[in-house]
């Protein structure tokens, strides 16, 4: 059974720690140098968006093998406002905090998978799994 690590995302210390953890997982589970550097690109968006939007939620981190396949899978919950036109959020340049837009289809194009879930005033849940090659 594969062993699961979370990180409750309240202030900006905990993105860096969140960020941190993702990095040690993946390097423990063998990603290269690049993968590393997306995979914690990806998590610091995701956790920025809880710190940003949501206020508080976590960051959960598991390495998973399926099959023999070896990945990493970040979930990233929060019981926020929730979004209320995921379409709109995942075009590129989209942005309701003056940032730069790459957010979560940013996050989209760094992992190997993705998937959103978000229900207004009930919260949101997001997984993005990265696989090793």
């Amino acid at each position: 059974m594969d062993i699961q690590s979370c990180v409750e995302v309240r202030n900006e210390w905990d993105i860096v720690s969140a960020r941190q953890l993702g990095r040690n997982m993946a390097k423990e589970l063998g990603f290269g140098n690049v993968d590393q550097a997306r995979i914690t690109t990806a998590i610091s968006e995701l956790a920025r968006n809880i710190y940003l939007y949501a206020g508080n939620g976590k960051i959960c981190i598991q390495p998973i093998d399926q099959l023999g396949k070896k990945g990493l899978k970040i979930v990233a919950l929060d019981n926020g406002p929730g979004i209320r036109d995921i379409r709109r959020v995942m075009e590129d340049g989209y942005t309701t905090s003056g940032g730069l837009g790459a957010g979560l289809p940013g996050v989209k194009r760094l992992m190997d998978e993705f998937s959103i879930e978000s229900t207004v005033d009930v919260g949101t849940e997001i997984n993005a799994t990265k696989w090793l090659r």
